[in-house]
């Protein structure tokens, strides 16, 4: 017998985290870790530590040089990071 109210499992999941209020804490763990794929690994060498709060991502890097570099393209990396999280994370980035 056929359930008439069946929802996808990733429905349900989704639905779960979102009420439980886990979606925001998990999305930004997502794109935390995505840094390393979305700017490579020679950038991710010269990254200290990084934290979210209030929309904008805080990065530490050890190389002045790339740290203007980045600067430059800060709203091509805000747009590139939620992508590849699905989902408007951050909206902005700060360099230290």
């Amino acid at each position: 017998m056929k359930r008439q109210n069946a929802l996808p499992i990733g429905d349900m999941i989704r639905r779960f985290l979102r009420e439980g209020g886990l979606e925001s804490p998990l999305n930004e763990y997502r794109l935390i870790q995505a840094w390393e794929t979305v700017l490579g690994k020679a950038i991710a060498r010269y990254t200290g530590q990084m934290y979210i709060k209030n929309q904008t991502l805080y990065v530490h890097l050890t190389s002045p040089a790339l740290r203007q570099n980045l600067q430059m393209s800060r709203q091509s990396l805000v747009k590139r990071l939620n992508e590849a999280v699905g989902a408007q994370v951050i909206v902005d980035i700060v360099f230290h």
